[in-house]
């Protein structure tokens, strides 16, 4: 069996990079107002209007527990289909999209596996990159979290 290419999106958090499937990401929009929400969890910044949807917004940086910042220029917008729900993802910045050889993906090591990261996906190990963490945007949210996302989209 010949495995392909994994087509994969590169953005940053907190000058790391990491990697989604393209096949999860909807597009890529630049920041706009975001509509805060009362009594959501700190990691749901609120809702956007986008071409007549409404998007529940999370800020990946707080969500895996990264310190917070405030939005740049390249501050950009992940729409996402997690567990088939539309949500926003901000991340700092999306650079690039490349393609990567399965052999060069590692499972996600054991010390993080432990530490309940189901989102860890794994490591890729690109020449031109270094490391790469990969994330499964589908296990990003617990399902309470989801839960609680969809929620908010319902408002």
């Amino acid at each position: 069996m010949v495995q392909t290419m994994t087509k994969t999106i590169i953005f940053k958090l907190n000058n790391q990079e990491y990697g989604a499937n393209i096949e999860q990401i909807i597009s890529i929009e630049r920041l706009e107002e975001i509509v805060p929400l009362p009594q959501t969890s700190d990691f749901i910044k609120g809702i956007i209007n986008l071409r007549g949807s409404v998007i529940p917004i999370v800020d990946l940086r707080t969500r895996l527990g990264l310190v917070e910042a405030g939005p740049t220029e390249q501050t950009r917008i992940l729409i996402a289909n997690v567990r088939d729900l539309r949500v926003g993802l901000i991340v700092d910045e999306a650079t690039d999209v490349i393609d990567i050889q399965p052999d060069n993906i590692e499972d996600a090591p054991e010390l993080v596996k432990s530490v309940d990261y189901q989102y860890m996906k794994g490591v890729a190990k690109l020449e031109d990159r270094g490391m790469l963490l990969l994330l499964d945007l589908n296990h990003v949210l617990s399902l309470h979290e989801l839960e609680e996302v969809q929620h908010v989209a319902a408002e």
